[in-house]
C-alpha cells in the first residue's frame, strides 16, 4: 500500500491518522459523556479527567499532522456520478470535521489553561503538559468545548452514515478507498 495518496485511494499515513483519530474520538466522547457526572469526591474522577485531557492533546497532534498531510496529498474525487449537492455535504461535513478534530481539543487545552486552578495536565502521567497563555475565562471556553463536542456528536454518525450510504446503497469504491487491505 503506498504511503501517499493516489486519485484512487488515501495512502497509509492518511489511513493510519484517520482510523486512529476516530477511535481516539469515539473514546474521548464516550470519557467526556462519563466522569463530569461523577461526584466530586470519586478519586477516578481525577484520573478520568486527566485521560480525557491526554487523549485530547494527542487528538489534537494527530490532527494538525492530519491536516498537514491532506494539504500535500490529493484527495481521491467522489464517484462522477455523484449529485452535486451529495458531494457538496460530503465536502462540507469533512470540512466541518477537520475543524472539529483540530478546534474541540484546543478549546480543552484553553479552557484548562484558563482554570483559576492554572494546574498543567499531566499527559498520561509521564510529564506535565504545559498551559497556553491564559484568554478568556474557563466557563466560556468549558461552554465553547461542550458545544464543539456536541457538534461533533452530531456530526460522527453523519460522516459514518455517508460511508455506509457508499458501501450499501451506491456501492461504490468510496469506503473503500479509506480501508486498509483493499483497493
Amino acid at each position: 500500500m503506498p504511503v501517499r495518496n493516489t486519485a484512487t485511494h488515501y495512502g497509509s499515513v492518511a489511513m493510519f491518522l484517520h482510523w486512529l483519530i476516530a477511535a481516539l474520538i469515539v473514546v474521548n466522547i464516550a470519557l467526556g459523556l462519563y466522569f463530569p457526572d461523577l461526584p466530586r469526591a470519586d478519586p477516578s474522577k481525577f484520573t478520568l479527567a486527566q485521560i480525557h485531557k491526554s487523549i485530547g492533546l494527542t487528538v489534537l497532534v494527530l490532527s494538525v499532522a492530519r491536516v498537514l498531510w491532506r494539504l500535500v496529498n490529493p484527495v481521491p474525487p467522489l464517484p462522477a456520478d455523484m449529485n452535486g449537492a451529495l458531494k457538496l455535504v460530503a465536502r462540507t461535513s469533512q470540512f466541518l470535521l477537520y475543524v472539529l478534530i483540530v478546534a474541540i481539543p484546543l478549546s480543552g487545552w484553553l479552557m484548562v489553561s484558563a482554570s483559576r486552578l492554572g494546574l498543567p495536565t499531566p499527559y498520561f502521567f509521564l510529564f506535565d503538559w504545559p498551559n497556553l497563555p491564559k484568554i478568556g475565562d474557563h466557563e466560556m471556553w468549558e461552554d465553547v468545548h461542550v458545544y464543539l463536542a456536541w457538534s461533533a456528536i452530531v456530526l460522527v454518525p453523519i460522516h459514518i452514515a455517508g460511508a455506509l450510504y457508499h458501501q450499501f446503497i451506491r456501492r461504490d469504491d468510496v469506503l473503500k478507498q479509506m480501508m486498509p487491505g483493499t483497493r
